[in-house]
């Protein structure tokens, strides 16, 4: 292979990678008004934080140039929280999906 393909591969999972980083920002600010939320428990709190910590410290489980497992513990944080909201409102199942969690109430976007 040469220098182009390589730059066209390295190009392509930069750009793969700003768009995950992108939602996955996205999803941390609309996450923070849930980490206001005296319902929601400390622990699901923290385990968002540490999280947050992971992602930006340099120490690394996996040292990758993608952040893969950065991006992994973030997500897994976010929908402990989601999960959490989703169990203190009324009438909803248990095994209903995190994402489709509707707005606190007394929380406007």
């Amino acid at each position: 292979m040469d220098g182009t393909v390589w730059l066209t591969v390295a190009a392509v999972v930069a750009v793969g990678l700003a768009i995950a980083a992108a939602v996955l920002l996205v999803r941390v600010f609309k996450a923070r008004r849930l980490l206001l939320d005296a319902g929601i428990p400390v622990r699901d709190k923290a385990l968002f934080w540490v999280a947050v910590l992971y992602t930006v410290s340099p120490v690394d489980l996996v040292p990758d140039p993608v952040y893969l497992d950065d991006i992994g513990v973030l997500l897994l944080a976010l929908r402990s929280l989601h999960a959490a909201a989703a169990s203190r409102l009324p009438g909803n199942p248990p095994g209903k999906e995190a994402d489709s969690v509707p707005d606190l109430p007394g929380r406007g976007r």
